[in-house]
């Protein structure tokens, strides 16, 4: 597993700087696998905090890597400490898996092999006991509702506001995934929603334009970072997985009947109106009003946000490749105009910043968010690397975040990315 891992160490990036990848990963990788997967933890709860979900809930999440022997992440409990849905969860994630490979016999024997070891031995026994029953119906097509029915505890239903903070919710978790994408789908919900309601559309179709642009890019949990992040230029077969992102997005969407309508404007917002889009390659009026809306905010955002082989496009650049693309026949030339016209009524964000931080820690906690190196953001910001350390110590501090991942969900969640904001229609 590791000599596989090794060969994707630094795909798309030079051998010279491949090789530095694997010699720095052999020395200390293992510990940056140890804080990745606590970290990961911490954000899930995070997540959890932010969905409102219980107590309970949230310290099964906090300890969803930690092992009954007490060797597993960040490795602070350990037995009857570990709470039991964390225990429970854990082994079935794993013997999934074995099951796959290798039947009732594979799950059952991983289940006692590491019984009292990374399992709950009573809970590794039972599944060693029932094993029959709890596989048996595991190939079967089911549906979240199957799951919902089975414990109606489950069944939450959501007012319009909670509804769309835990939509926002989930968005900014995704766009973590890259440091490219931070911020993105809050930016193209609020310039997709201006847009809408610059045209006078219904308040119905502004805020299904606000929740798809949240939702568009939730297929891109089905893309690797090794092409999302990749600095050269995509291979057919990686433009390939590219292109199933919205397809893959509405596959998520139409699991639930309320997701279902964004469903059907989010699978063609890649679409172009003579049919060289993605992923249908539908043309002309097979393509939605709204999706049109949708399509022309998130091309233009991702414009004037940087990607790993460019820089970010200054506004106006980015204004009138936008318009060659609807001179051009793919992009919907009202739609456009619409976008263009919210976008310019772009203000910069507040200088000061939430949890006390100095206008100078803000621009520290982006270019942090980014991935930007300490050296990276002190060439950036005409300072010392030192002082870098420094200012994100205090911001670490103050806003309580244990990793750069959780300091990235809270610049999203306060605003601070991506660095440009909507005007209130009002205000406009």
């Amino acid at each position: 597993m590791a000599a596989t891992g090794l060969r994707y160490f630094g795909y798309g990036h030079p051998p010279m700087h491949r090789f530095r990848l694997g010699l720095e990963f052999v020395l200390s990788g293992h510990r940056e696998v140890n804080r990745m997967i606590a970290h990961h933890a911490a954000i899930a709860r995070m997540l959890g905090e932010q969905l409102d979900l219980r107590r309970p809930v949230l310290d099964a999440l906090g300890a969803a890597y930690e092992r009954w022997d007490g060797r597993g992440w960040p490795g602070n409990l350990k037995g009857e400490d570990v709470p039991l849905p964390s225990r429970i969860a854990q082994l079935a994630e794993y013997a999934e898996v074995a099951h796959r490979i290798g039947g009732v016999e594979g799950a059952t024997r991983l289940a006692l092999e590491r019984r009292g070891k990374q399992f709950d031995p009573e809970v590794a026994d039972l599944l060693a006991l029932e094993a029959a029953a709890v596989f048996a119906e595991l190939d079967e097509p089911s549906t979240w509702g199957a799951v919902v029915l089975a414990e109606p505890g489950l069944a939450v239903l959501l007012d319009d506001e909670r509804y769309d903070r835990a939509l926002a919710a989930i968005a900014s978790f995704i766009d973590l995934k890259s440091p490219y994408f931070l911020g993105h789908a809050r930016a193209v919900s609020e310039l997709a929603a201006e847009a809408g309601a610059g045209i006078g559309l219904a308040g119905n179709d502004v805020q299904a334009l606000r929740r798809a642009g949240l939702v568009h890019d939730f297929g891109r949990l089905g893309v690797s970072n090794a092409v999302l992040d990749k600095p050269g230029p995509l291979g057919p077969g990686e433009w390939e997985r590219l292109r199933l992102q919205p397809y893959v997005t509405d596959r998520m969407l139409r699991q639930s009947d309320a997701l279902a309508p964004l469903a059907r404007i989010v699978v063609q917002h890649r679409e172009h109106l003579d049919g060289s889009g993605y992923p249908h390659g539908l043309s002309g009026s097979g393509i939605g009003q709204l999706a049109r809306i949708l399509g022309a905010a998130d091309a233009y955002q991702a414009m004037r946000e940087p990607r790993p082989h460019r820089s970010p496009l200054g506004a106006q650049q980015a204004a009138d490749e936008l318009r060659r693309e609807a001179e051009a026949g793919r992009l919907d030339a009202a739609a456009v105009e619409a976008v263009l016209g919210a976008a310019g009524h772009r203000v910069p964000r507040r200088r000061e910043g939430p949890a006390g931080l100095t206008p100078r820690e803000v621009e520290v906690l982006r270019l942090l968010a980014r991935g930007l190196s300490n050296k990276e953001i002190a060439v950036r910001l005409t300072i010392s690397p030192k002082t870098v350390g420094n200012h994100a110590d205090h911001i670490y501090a103050k806003i309580n975040a244990p990793s750069r991942a959780a300091a990235a969900f809270f610049a999203m969640q306060n605003g601070l990315l991506p660095e440009e904001e909507f005007p209130s229609a009002a205000a406009a």
